[in-house]
């Protein structure tokens, strides 16, 4: 990797633009205050500095193979989200402790944990992913990420696995920072939302992990139907993640039949009294026995 930037560069690894103009008013906001903390970011590190905390980082705990191997065990995979706030939602939870919520979807089963780390609309934190970490289950840094000093940062931090936007970047941006992430050793979770970005995320190697997002982005609406529709294009061998809108057990084994290897939950864990006992009874309804801390949790 190149180690050349300087703090305060200007230069197209530190502030390109995402060359595509977003329909949705709320992701091109959120894009813009994006390319702001980019520039915040260039200015108070460098990239050599970034790549030598990432070489420094635990090894990745396998995102992915943690979804495969819960295929192997014959059932769908679960990443469950922690998530404060939302911008259609507003507040989602008060008591928000990104270490209580991770033992707690620990020990109610769940194979992989999405953090939210974007301060501005979701009240999240880079460090409430290495909060998260004390459950030593594999994480996603669930953020928009437009550029590749945030894929770096993200490793830095200790994230497993990277969120992209199909929405929210041009197809070659898209496979640059896709294949930064990996060369890094994370997986990526390629979120789409439509026939035109699923056939641009089929042309990225088959690794890549397919989030089709059942929100819609200009009308926050969900419709599960969107999971049904794009399911039907994808081959068996991808591993894809329905997200948003999963609420009770008989859609999750709906859209397992469909062809969905896991799902992505949030809301519906933030808004419950117990988060990991809803989980147990959205993934997990005739279990009752909970998973055991690991070694020294």
């Amino acid at each position: 990797m190149s180690t050349h930037a300087t703090r305060g560069s200007a230069s197209a690894s530190t502030g390109a633009a995402t060359g595509v103009r977003p329909e949705s008013d709320l992701l091109r906001r959120i894009l813009e205050q994006k390319q702001s903390e980019v520039e915040a970011l260039a200015a108070a590190t460098t990239r050599a500095e970034l790549e030598h905390r990432c070489r420094e980082a635990a090894e990745p705990r396998g995102f992915g193979e943690a979804l495969r191997q819960a295929q192997k065990d014959r059932r769908p995979g679960v990443i469950a989200e922690m998530k404060r706030s939302s911008p259609s939602q507003g507040l989602l939870r008060r008591d928000y402790d990104p270490a209580v919520l991770a033992m707690r979807y620990l020990r109610a089963g769940a194979d992989c944990l999405s953090v939210l780390t974007d301060r501005s609309y979701f009240m999240g934190r880079p460090e409430h992913l290495q909060a998260a970490a004390v459950s030593r289950l594999p994480l996603l840094r669930k953020d928009f990420l437009i550029d590749a000093l945030q894929i770096l940062e993200s490793r830095a931090l200790g994230a497993d696995c990277i969120l992209l936007i199909a929405a929210a970047l041009a197809p070659r941006k898209l496979r640059e920072l896709a294949e930064l992430a990996c060369a890094l050793g994370m997986d990526v979770l390629l979120e789409v939302h439509d026939e035109r970005e699923l056939e641009q995320a089929l042309q990225l190697p088959r690794e890549i992990l397919i989030g089709i997002n059942n929100r819609n982005l200009n009308t926050f609406h969900t419709d599960l139907e969107v999971s049904r529709r794009l399911l039907l294009r994808v081959d068996d061998e991808r591993l894809t993640v329905s997200e948003s809108g999963i609420h009770d057990p008989e859609q999750v084994t709906e859209l397992s039949a469909a062809g969905a290897k896991a799902f992505l939950v949030g809301e519906a864990f933030m808004r419950a009294a117990d988060p990991g006992a809803r989980l147990r009874e959205l993934f997990y309804p005739e279990r009752r026995e909970t998973r055991p801390p690991p070694p020294g949790a």
